[in-house]
């Protein structure tokens, strides 16, 4: 696996908790495409996950079911590999 570009360890430091993509948005100084963009990368290499709030367990849960076109709303987190792959860079 190819290491991580500065956007994307950058996205991946925000991510150690589950944030919403305006938060983000206000984290990293990229544009918002690009930031899209490479949510969409990290999706794809499996380095973050979608998250939705769940009522009857009063958490976060994973969630496959989004938008991929409009991250507005949505809710991330870095999974167990991309927050290795982020420690050990």
């Amino acid at each position: 696996m190819e290491p991580l570009n500065e956007i994307q360890f950058d996205i991946l430091d925000v991510l150690y908790f589950v944030e919403p993509y305006e938060k983000i948005l206000e984290e990293v100084s990229y544009p918002e495409s690009i930031v899209r963009d490479e949510l969409r990368n990290l999706l794809s290499m499996r380095l973050i996950q979608v998250m939705k709030y769940k009522e009857e367990v009063k958490d976060y849960v994973p969630t496959s079911i989004f938008d991929s076109h409009n991250f507005r709303g949505c809710y991330f987190l870095a999974t167990k590999e991309g927050l290795m792959k982020h420690n050990g860079r």
